[in-house]
């Protein structure tokens, strides 16, 4: 069975606006490092929609011309990407459409053999997380208050109670925080 992980950039008063985490040369370099790492501890990448779009059209084309030498562009053009939409008709780029249950289907997933699956984002996490379909949350906490926005797992039923397995200072104040549930 493959583990699930829930990775998110997260503010110090739980905003996970992506918009808010621009940060310096020195920032962006961190997280990239630290998103290619990911990567190579998953083999299946589950995006929404929208992830799955921006995804397709920021790296795509680089991917597939060779030219890039970009580890998290290999990483995330070799992974197989699980899609969750319930407007698309049809994905390429190592996809496939996770419909129509998300929980049955991600449950199916995590069968599978392999090194883990990988999620972001909000929504479709929240889902999981009702579900108790996360192995791992991955915190990635930013020294920054930003004040508004969509906030880390909203609308959660009752509270997880998770178990700090480590931490890891990225640098550049960015500090990763990996949590798994208490079963």
């Amino acid at each position: 069975m493959r583990p699930l992980r829930y990775s998110i950039n997260v503010s110090l008063d739980g905003c996970v606006d992506h918009a808010a985490f621009g940060g310096t040369e020195a920032v962006q370099a961190v997280l990239h490092r630290h998103a290619t790492d990911n990567l190579a501890r998953s083999d299946g990448l589950l995006l929404g929609r929208v992830t799955y779009e921006l995804m397709e059209a920021g790296f795509r084309a680089d991917a597939e011309s060779g030219t890039s030498t970009d580890p998290f562009v290999a990483g995330l053009h070799a992974a197989r990407k699980h899609v969750v939409s319930r407007t698309l008709q049809h994905v390429d780029w190592n996809a496939e459409l996770v419909r129509p249950d998300l929980a049955e289907g991600v449950a199916r997933l995590k069968e599978q053999p392999g090194r883990g699956l990988l999620v972001g984002g909000v929504e479709v996490p929240l889902v999981l997380a009702r579900a108790g379909l996360v192995d791992e949350y991955e915190l990635v906490v930013h020294p920054v208050v930003v004040g508004h926005g969509p906030t880390l797992l909203a609308g959660l039923p009752a509270a997880l109670d998770l178990r700090r397995v480590s931490s890891e200072d990225l640098g550049e104040g960015v500090v990763a925080h990996r949590y798994e549930p208490r079963r």
